[in-house]
């Protein structure tokens, strides 16, 4: 009877935790770079000009 129990609870569990981890990875907005874009450094040309 236990045994019958656990596996339900187990599964819902496991669902509430992956779908916790999936949810809290996300991030909102467009991807930017860091700091100011006169500091940015990509992208360039190549070769460097001298």
């Amino acid at each position: 009877m236990i045994g019958r129990l656990m596996r339900p609870l187990a599964t819902l569990l496991g669902l509430a935790l992956l779908l916790t981890g999936l949810a809290a990875c996300g991030k909102k907005g467009s991807p930017s770079a860091p700091g100011p874009t006169s500091h940015m450094t990509y992208p360039r040309t190549y070769p460097m000009p001298d």
